[in-house]
This record gives C-alpha cells, structure tokens and sequence, in this order.
C-alpha cells in the first residue's frame, strides 16, 4: 500500500437502517484498530517449555477512535443519541487504496473538549459489535 492522505480515511453510519452511509461529523483524525485474543494451550509437557496457543480461536474485535467536529446539530444530536442509548448500528470505514469495513458498532466513548479561542471538538470510540465485513 502506497502513501495515503489521512483525510481520506472515513467513518460512515447508516442512521436510517436503509443502508445509505453518511460521512459522520468533520472528523480531523481517525485510528482502526483489530484485536484477536490468543487462547493458551500450554500445559506441562509443552516443548522446551514453551508456550503454545490454539489457532483459530479466541475472539476478534475491532475498534475505532476518531476525533474531530460536528458538522451541525443533526450529527451531534445523532451521535450523543446512540451514545446515551446504547445503541448498536451499523458503521463503516474507508481505508483508502485498501478497502471499506462495514459491521455493527457501539459508541463506548463520547468526549467533549473545546479552548476559549477554538471550536469545540470531540472524541468518540466505537467497538465491534458482531462480525465484520470487508470488501
């Protein structure tokens, strides 16, 4: 993968449930992260003591920080919604030149932050919650 403009990394939800995606806010940085939990099968005959792990199981996740401002009161209003409801929706992320995540995520993280010469901006962190689609 060649170099990319970070601007070009984008989160996308579909508010409506009809599958039509809207970029969220004005996002000014954005990190994806994957996570897979190894399971430990060492037991006390393991080869030269070593420690020996179980392919294919334990769990994976994804999570996503981004941070940035709200582009009017609808994506704010929007996004504190699912936040304080516990809502699960689906999202999706463009990572350019490599891909779009697409799958259900929860806002596990919603921050508010502002100077008295600036914009307020925000912080907000979604986990996965269910299986991932990459296309």
């Amino acid at each position: 993968m060649t170099a990319q403009r970070g601007r070009d990394l984008l989160l996308k939800i579909d508010s409506t449930g009809n599958g039509a995606y809207i970029t969220v806010a004005g996002l000014r940085a954005n990190t994806l992260s994957f996570n897979a939990e190894a399971v430990d099968a060492s037991a006390q005959d393991s080869a030269g003591a070593w420690k020996e792990l179980l392919a294919g199981a334990g769990l994976k996740s994804a999570q996503i920080k981004g941070q940035g401002i709200f582009k009017n009161a609808a994506s704010d209003a929007t996004i504190r919604q699912y936040f304080f409801n516990g809502t699960i929706v689906n999202w999706q992320i463009v990572i350019p030149a490599f891909g779009t995540l697409t799958g259900l995520f929860q806002i596990t993280a919603l921050d508010f932050s502002g100077r008295h010469d600036g914009e307020v901006t925000f912080d907000l962190s979604l986990v996965s919650a269910g299986q991932l689609s990459f296309a």
